[in-house]
């Protein structure tokens, strides 16, 4: 298994990926930048959305190789939801975050018409906003409902998979506070419940910053602290009941703190890969054990396959990965 660069033709940071088939990917970072490929990418067309350079996009969702949504990072106002309809050619701006205290970390979608996304904590909950009509609208998720937040605690923008949707299902992940936790909506995001997971805690710098689920009950959190990014204490856990418990793994931990995990879709033995700024890694038994790719650092990974499995990093880095005959669907 191993991942082969491609070339970018950018040196932002890219944190933002989805991958659609094997052909067609997006990508986003800093400087308000883009990125797209439709063969595969050996060609990536980049670009940056007008009048967002000084935006961070961190979290991009893309449905085909017209339409995708780009999401940045930032305090306040700097917290916004681009779409495109044309491959790129026009940006609409559907959302600005509305208070100075809010910080949006990432978000997902169900369908091409319902998604939700998720801030760090306002007035001591955490603030999501959904959409019904593509990102027409996006309306406020009740706080009422949304469990209080913890002393410190908060959500990572490292690559925008820190919030997962499987049906009604919706999952978001946090740290830097006393303890990591998983916030778990079985209603859409109408009412939650929270759980605490045994991980790196303790620091503005620890804890899950990855969620992936396989389906709607097996998925994997990645993490720990990105201060020390070769330490392995506290850096996956694993659920088999669909957010309701976390358990430790027993087996060999990836090499590091990870910011991203992504399932490989059609890969036979099941396949997740994590990534980090100190390396990568894959699991072949649902997340029990791991073994490592190699030491190139990575911020975000995703997959849409076997073929169809991108990572992207620092300085415009993005790479596909070749998985092996073992990993591919017979």
């Amino acid at each position: 298994m191993t991942w082969t660069a491609q070339a970018s033709g950018t040196t932002a940071s890219l944190r933002g990926l989805s991958v659609v088939d094997a052909r067609v990917a997006w990508a986003s970072g800093t400087g308000g930048t883009w990125l797209r490929t439709t063969d595969g990418g050996a060609i990536w067309q980049t670009d940056t959305v007008p009048g967002a350079t000084a935006l961070d996009f961190r979290d991009v969702q893309a449905f085909d190789a017209s339409t995708a949504y780009l999401l940045s990072a930032g305090e306040g106002t700097q917290s916004r939801i681009y779409r495109t309809m044309d491959g790129g050619r026009h940006w609409t701006l559907q959302f600005t975050n509305p208070g100075p205290q809010g910080f949006f970390d990432g978000m997902a979608f169900r369908d091409r018409a319902h998604g939700i996304a998720y801030s760090d904590p306002v007035d001591g909950r955490f603030l999501l906003v959904a959409t019904a009509d593509g990102g027409a609208t996006w309306t406020p998720v009740p706080p009422a409902g949304i469990p209080p937040a913890l002393a410190g605690e908060a959500a990572f923008a490292a690559s925008g998979t820190g919030i997962a949707l499987s049906g009604d299902t919706v999952w978001f992940a946090t740290g830097g506070g006393a303890r990591a936790r998983v916030f778990r909506s079985t209603d859409r995001g109408s009412t939650w419940t929270v759980v605490p997971v045994s991980f790196a805690a303790g620091s503005a710098a620890a804890g899950i910053f990855s969620l992936a689920f396989r389906d709607a009950r097996d998925g994997v959190a990645v993490g720990g602290d990105y201060q020390h990014p070769a330490a392995d204490s506290g850096n996956v856990a694993l659920t088999r009941d669909g957010g309701m418990t976390w358990t430790p793994i027993r087996g060999a931990r990836p090499r590091g703190y990870r910011s991203g995990a992504a399932w490989v879709p059609g890969a036979s033995p099941a396949l997740v890969v994590a990534v980090g700024t100190s390396g990568s890694d894959y699991s072949v038994d649902g997340g029990e054990s791991w073994m490592p790719i190699d030491t190139v650092g990575f911020n975000s990974v995703a997959s849409a396959g076997p073929g169809a499995t991108w990572a992207v990093g620092e300085r415009g880095r993005v790479a596909k990965l070749a998985v092996g005959r073992a990993a591919r669907a017979p």
